[in-house]
């Protein structure tokens, strides 16, 4: 694979008529993009503080790579030896495109800085053949998998908390309500623009109508999405967290909103439905910025605070 190759951005497809085989082609080129040092300009430099590595995990059915960043040995700081660090689990946003690598400013920010061991899920992107349920059980089999082996890891199962960006965020937050479930004690959650419905109403928030083709044409991927994550037959409301039959009990939520994102309104509903059923919440809206933010630190000024906070929020209840 030539440089350029490697580093030119692929233009979008027609989202209303892409094929399968358009889809996998564009998802491909977009990802190699992202992964390239031509994107750092606009995605950011990892944290100098961090180790950063590609493993891969053995699922049942499936080995899943996940990236994994740690403390980096400084001589001076014996963070990157311990044995009982914070777990952060994360999930890369995008839904049918995407990969961790996109997010390594911030994960390799919160191990520096926490510090602790964040542990990106490298998904299963939505395609015909692939829906949301796939991606979904990913971050829950590599959460109780890393808590399941802890000592392997250097993990202190007891301070694990998900996290998630857009669709990464849907699917971090059905893992918070599966860990409830099965006994599995978080201590935080942070979801930053989340999509957190994808039935039928997934449209009808006021902000989609608002920001459906700027800043940038978020409507006919997110019809993409809808198609992709739930296929005929499905019940949508078992995969949107906005439609859980029971929010309480919940690992303390940060949702983070960017004001100018189709989906804003989504983390708001959330949020709300989060605080009447108990659960600890804490709402920040960012004015201004746009969906996936916290991912474009070269082009968003808001991004840094946004981390800052993240890292606040991370500390506070993984320290616990």
């Amino acid at each position: 694979m030539s440089e350029a190759t490697a580093t030119t951005r692929p233009p979008e497809p027609d989202w209303s008529a892409v094929t399968a085989e358009e889809l996998r082609a564009y998802r491909d080129a977009e990802n190699r993009f992202r992964a390239s040092g031509a994107a750092r300009t606009i995605l950011g430099e990892p944290d100098a503080g961090a180790a950063i590595a590609w493993q891969e995990i053995a699922l049942p059915g499936r080995d899943l790579p996940v990236r994994v960043y740690r403390p980096a040995p400084t001589g001076d700081d014996e963070a990157a030896a311990r044995t009982d660090l914070p777990l952060v689990v994360h999930v890369h946003g995008g839904g049918f495109v995407g990969t961790a690598v996109q997010c390594d400013w911030t994960n390799s920010h919160l191990a520096a800085h926490l510090p602790a061991v964040v542990v990106s899920v490298e998904h299963r992107l939505l395609a015909p053949d692939s829906s949301l349920a796939n991606a979904a059980d990913d971050g829950w089999d590599v959460l109780q998998h890393v808590v399941r082996h802890a000592a392997q890891w250097g993990v202190d199962p007891a301070r694990t908390a998900v996290f998630g960006e857009s669709c990464g965020a849907l699917i971090s937050a059905l893992t918070a309500i599966r860990a409830r479930e099965a006994g599995l004690k978080l201590k935080a959650q942070v979801l930053v623009n989340p999509a957190v419905d994808v039935t039928e109403t997934m449209f009808d928030h006021p902000s989609i109508a608002e920001y459906a083709y700027h800043p940038t044409r978020a409507l006919p991927q997110l019809r993409l999405v809808q198609r992709l994550s739930v296929p005929q037959g499905t019940d949508a409301r078992t995969l949107s967290p906005l439609y859980a039959d029971d929010l309480s009990g919940l690992a303390p939520a940060l949702v983070v909103v960017p004001t100018q994102d189709a989906v804003a309104d989504h983390g708001r509903r959330y949020a709300e439905r989060l605080q009447a059923a108990g659960s600890s919440v804490r709402l920040t809206e960012y004015p201004g910025a746009r969906h996936a933010f916290l991912t474009l630190p070269g082009v968003e000024p808001q991004a840094e605070a946004a981390q800052a906070e993240i890292l606040a929020f991370l500390h506070a209840t993984l320290s616990k």
